[in-house]
């Protein structure tokens, strides 16, 4: 597979919209792709937003022997952040686009590699599959759902922009909304009713003054407000009000983490006006497998679908393009990096079969 085939397969997938929950045009481009050089390819439905028939969302597993089971899996998602913006090439050989870094760049390398394997004869037909996936940015529906196929593996080589070094690890994460509920009225009467922008600012300057927990690897968690909105007018008390938080986490125990916004909330809130809601468990920091020789090591400070995805196989972490400028508005990486991200898959299956 030459390189210009590996640039306009990344160019394709780049300027097919994939934003969380809308990917199945995407998966259908990729299902095609794949069969028309003689991969087998399943759909796993995902349950989502998209309900209608002809527009559901679907996982793909993709492998070019006859088993599905093979020994390496190489995986990333097929979906990206919002907004969306097409391909473009610039200056220097820079790709701009959304998804050309997280995680289109991974897919289409992961793709290559395996077919440089299998073209040289490295490896066989049934060592080493695809799993391309939906919904890693919103929650990880799509790989949780991979967890009913039955299927294990010996190495698991996840696609993420890592500057093409091996990661060793990447903060935990919660997620959680805090709504508050007032009552309406004329501002200029503020004891007839009861702002609840007042009553949730104080509670999310509460967690900002929160301690929490450090380690020497990930360094120290951090806590996002990411989203406020509440009230409809300036001279009209807001009846509700809510926001959404992101927390980091670096180290300590999630469940301790929960009860320390708890308390911190009901400190300044006595009344239970504030509701908390937790998006999912949580984890905390992920630690992964990276003794393969020739790379650099780095650890990471955003989340993936490694812990969505069960079992004992090995975790490695991998790709090309730089996170800083993902979920930008000026998301893009070297075309360079494309063919450098190839080496560094080929090399991770290679160690994971011992070859």
């Amino acid at each position: 597979m030459p390189r210009s085939d590996l640039y306009s397969l990344h160019r394709k997938l780049v300027d097919i919209e994939s934003i969380s929950s809308h990917e199945h045009k995407v998966g259908l481009f990729l299902e095609s792709y794949l069969q028309d050089r003689n991969y087998t390819v399943e759909r796993q439905y995902v349950h989502g937003e998209s309900t209608a028939k002809d527009d559901r969302r679907f996982n793909l597993l993709a492998y070019p022997g006859i088993k599905r089971q093979t020994r390496v899996l190489l995986s990333s998602h097929i979906d990206t952040v919002p907004p969306f913006y097409g391909y473009s090439l610039r200056e220097h050989n820079q790709i701009w686009g959304r998804g050309s870094v997280d995680a289109k760049a991974c897919i289409a390398t992961q793709f290559q590699a395996l077919q440089d394997l299998l073209t040289s004869g490295s490896i066989s037909h049934d060592d080493a599959s695809l799993l391309f996936v939906v919904g890693e940015e919103i929650g990880g529906d799509g790989m949780r759902a991979v967890n009913d196929l039955g299927l294990k593996w010996e190495a698991v080589i996840f696609g993420e922009p890592t500057e093409l070094k091996l990661a060793s690890g990447h903060k935990g994460i919660v997620i959680l909304s805090m709504k508050a509920h007032g009552k309406a009225g004329h501002s200029g009467y503020p004891w007839l009713g009861a702002n609840a922008n007042h009553l949730l600012i104080p509670a999310l300057a509460g967690l900002q003054g929160l301690e929490l927990p450090s380690s020497e690897k990930y360094g120290n968690s951090t806590l996002n407000i990411g989203q406020i909105q509440g009230g409809v007018a300036a001279n009209v008390m807001a009846a509700d009000a809510e926001a959404k938080i992101g927390i980091r986490i670096a180290g300590g125990d999630v469940d301790l983490i929960k009860d320390q916004i708890l308390k911190a909330v009901r400190k300044v809130d006595p009344r239970n006006d504030i509701a908390v809601e937790f998006y999912g468990p949580g984890y905390g920091p992920v630690d992964i497998d990276h003794d393969v020789d020739g790379f650099d090591i780095i650890t990471v400070n955003f989340g993936t679908d490694i812990p969505n995805l069960k079992g004992e196989h090995k975790r490695y972490l991998f790709g090309p393009g730089n996170i800083l400028d993902a979920h930008s508005d000026h998301e893009h990486l070297a075309a360079e990096d494309l063919w450098m991200a190839v080496e560094g898959y080929k090399k991770l299956v290679l160690a994971a079969l011992h070859r």
